[in-house]
């Protein structure tokens, strides 16, 4: 059964959400009629319907998205359903940024992506972090990697959708970036998402992959970089660095030692020990190059840590408590910061209620910062009297179960618009 459900109205048809995003170019002259008559689709999750997005992309490839400002008010399974705007490090972006439009969304990287040989190296881009409280002006790695999955839905869980995995993440993320550019590139060329391994299509992924590879490097006057994203499966040391394998693909790619450990400084929780014992997962997006040798070779990198769901988490606490929101079949949402390291937020919050409610998970005991903190997020819920279930590390997990509903016997093997709290 596919994650994505949903039915959708569009030029006077109803059709399956998922057969119109697996099959959009059977429906190109009912997207193109749509457009042109009506302008825009219908969501049916709620009565009265909620308006979609028609969008076209410069290949002449349709796909529907959320309107503008209705995320919240999508039901909570539904795949247009986003949080509110406060509970989303987007919000720290500015137009320039991220760039929403009839043709798809232009994301502009700090970083370059084609480099000109007849001109000395840029740094990156300005705008890499706020200044006086003025919004980002570009996206960093980070940034881009919490776009990809929020957009996707993949911060999201409903018990409805039964299973993740990469299939349905490699999916979800390709159809995210359709129609959508990363530095006026379109990011289908820029960006590489490893696709799941299957014997019937091995040979058109790796063909996909070389083609990848053949954009990278010297061509006349400019030197192309790429991006990669995929699950992070081992990283090992090697003669001149470190080595990562990424799942479904047989290339590694090859890290310098000094960037390794900036990486892993930058990014503590994501390669943490202790998250190996929750089940966790690590997903990575690199800025590559290509070697003289044709390696691919990391320049830099983000990374994130995910629990069995692929559900984004900052602590192998938060993957404990994400297993366990799905298997107590909860529907939740995991906010992510994007470049604002220093935003708080709700660690979870619980879409199956109205209004919704709020999980923190307290994994640290005697600083004094964290401390005083905490004790701020819960003065800011109990002054708002939202519900909030807390979870001292140290202590047992606390009952997850929905309100009026006891917690299910099993959960299917694989296995989430109120109030607007942006605590702190």
């Amino acid at each position: 059964m596919a994650e994505a459900e949903g039915r959708v109205r569009m030029g006077g048809r109803t059709l399956p959400l998922a057969r119109l995003r697996e099959h959009a170019s059977d429906y190109a002259a009912l997207f193109s009629r749509a457009k042109a008559e009506v302008g825009h689709a219908e969501c049916l999750c709620q009565n009265p319907t909620l308006r979609l997005v028609i969008r076209c992309s410069r290949a002449g490839r349709y796909h529907l998205a959320g309107w503008p400002g209705d995320g919240e008010r999508h039901e909570a399974a539904c795949p247009f359903h986003k949080l509110a705007p406060g509970l989303s490090g987007r919000e720290a972006y500015s137009a320039e940024a991220i760039r929403e439009g009839d043709n798809g969304v232009s994301i502009r990287l700090d970083t370059v992506l084609a480099r000109s040989l007849a001109e000395p190296p840029v740094a990156k881009t300005s705008g890499e972090h706020q200044e006086g409280g003025r919004a980002r002006r570009t996206v960093g790695l980070l940034g881009l990697l919490h776009w990809l999955w929020e957009e996707s839905q993949l911060t999201a869980w409903h018990p409805r959708w039964r299973r993740r995995n990469w299939w349905i993440c490699h999916a979800r993320l390709c159809e995210q970036i359709e129609g959508c550019s990363i530095n006026q590139d379109p990011a289908s060329t820029a960006l590489h998402i490893v696709p799941p391994f299957h014997p019937d299509t091995a040979e058109r992924t790796t063909a996909a992959f070389e083609a990848f590879k053949a954009r990278l490097g010297r061509h006349g006057l400019k030197e192309h970089r790429g991006l990669m994203l995929g699950e992070i499966k081992t990283v090992t040391p090697t003669q001149y660095g470190v080595r990562f394998a990424l799942a479904h693909q047989r290339a590694p790619l090859y890290a310098s030692t000094a960037l390794h450990q900036r990486v892993v400084r930058s990014y503590r929780s994501a390669f943490a020990e202790a998250a190996d014992a929750q089940d966790a997962r690590r997903v990575g997006l690199f800025l590559v190059e290509l070697s003289p040798k044709g390696h691919l070779n990391i320049v830099d990198m983000a990374a994130m840590l995910v629990n069995r769901l692929y559900i984004p988490a900052d602590s192998s606490h938060e993957v404990a408590m994400g297993n366990a929101l799905a298997a107590s079949g909860r529907a939740f949402v995991k906010p992510v910061r994007y470049d604002g390291t220093d935003a708080v937020f709700p660690d979870f919050v619980l879409t199956d209620v109205a209004p919704h409610a709020y999980v923190e998970v307290y994994g640290i005991r005697g600083r004094e910062s964290y401390e005083q903190r905490k004790s701020v997020k819960q003065a800011y819920y109990q002054r708002r009297g939202a519900h909030l279930i807390e979870w001292e590390v140290a202590e047992p997990m606390p009952d997850l179960s929905l309100p009026g509903v006891g917690r299910p016997r099993r959960h299917a093997e694989g296995v989430g618009s109120g109030g607007r709290p942006t605590p702190g």
